[in-house]
């Protein structure tokens, strides 16, 4: 595992329960401003094997970025689970929730 992958799992960890942040923002934190597509290979990547809140990372829109079909209603009910608001449509209030 490089260096900038390692910070962007602890990034990705730091987000609380009941929190979600974007992929640009998880970037930043881990010190890659640039590195928004880093971050979404490492969710695909290693999600399973690091046990990451993958769910709670969202686009900088608010909206939930996977279809319904492929993940995006199981991302919508875990983040419901933690009390996030999710509309019908996916969207999420980042004022609210965003960190």
């Amino acid at each position: 595992m490089t260096e900038s992958t390692g910070r962007i799992i602890d990034a990705i960890r730091a987000v609380p329960k009941g929190k979600v942040s974007c992929y640009r923002d998880i970037a930043c934190t881990a010190g890659l401003p640039n590195g928004a597509r880093q971050v979404v290979r490492v969710l695909h990547a290693m999600s399973e094997k690091h046990n990451l809140p993958w769910y709670r990372i969202i686009r900088a829109d608010g909206c939930i970025a996977l279809e319904e079909s492929q993940g995006g209603d199981l991302q919508a009910q875990l983040l419901r689970s933690e009390g996030v608001a999710v509309s019908k449509t996916g969207q999420v209030n980042m004022g609210l929730y965003g960190i």
